[in-house]
């Protein structure tokens, strides 16, 4: 996998910019099949800054209804949230 695979998107929350102010960590949406390196090395090649932790986990899908009778669900997906180190930072525009 290349690293656009591997990181798929930085994710904008409420949570998330506080962590970024505070405590310098970002959260992305990562490849179910990365491993913590993989996402390591993937960060620091797209945005050329260097990682000092990597967290992740997995999130489950949602259970959704469909129409009246049709239950489905949102898919899995892998979280990151990745720790960067003191001073670097990664502009979001």
């Amino acid at each position: 996998m290349n690293s656009f695979q591997i990181i798929k998107t930085v994710r904008l929350t409420e949570k998330g910019t506080r962590q970024r102010d505070n405590l310098n960590q970002y959260t992305v949406v990562a490849d179910p099949r990365a491993n913590k390196t993989e996402i390591r090395k993937a960060m620091q090649e797209l945005f050329k800054v260097k990682v000092a932790k990597v967290n992740t986990l997995n999130v489950h899908g949602k259970l959704r209804r469909q129409r009246t009778k049709q239950a489905g669900r949102s898919s899995d997906w892998k979280k990151a949230i990745v720790t960067l180190k003191e001073g670097e930072k990664i502009t979001l525009t």
